[in-house]
């Protein structure tokens, strides 16, 4: 059977990072079960899958815009120090979690720390990183 749109479907993967640093993988903890073409992978992903069968492996390369996306400076955000809590203890990398207007979490990473703003970097942590997977089909439901 050849993986088609619809499918719901087992792999395992690894995912690296151009510099060949591991960034996850299914291996410790089991095949990832997904409908194909339902938008719950990323796009180059889920388009690598289609065409493929059981037992079969391949590794592919997604530039950001079939990934996470390219970063997006507008997502740089600055804040008052006084929004945090005085006794917090900053460090640039630290990731946190702001709410946005309508109440809902997005994570954030500290950007830069200045006296009086705060630089927050609320692109997603894999914006405008190329993406390689090593793909194993496991299952075709």
């Amino acid at each position: 059977m050849i993986i088609e749109n619809g499918h719901n479907i087992a792999v395992h993967y690894t995912g690296t990072f151009e510099d060949g640093e591991v960034f996850d993988s299914s291996r410790e903890r089991g095949p990832l079960n997904f409908e194909v073409g339902a938008g719950q992978m990323i796009k180059g992903f889920d388009d690598a899958v289609v065409g493929m069968k059981v037992g079969e492996s391949k590794e592919i390369t997604l530039p950001p815009e079939e990934a996470y996306g390219p970063r997006n400076e507008e997502l740089l955000i600055e804040m008052d120090r006084a929004n945090f809590p005085e006794d917090m203890e900053l460090e640039e990398g630290m990731q946190l979690q702001l709410t946005n207007q309508n109440g809902q979490p997005v994570p954030a990473t500290v950007d830069h720390i200045g006296e009086e703003k705060i630089a927050m970097d609320v692109n997603h942590p894999m914006a405008g990183k190329t993406l390689i997977f090593a793909i194993e089909i496991v299952e075709i439901n």
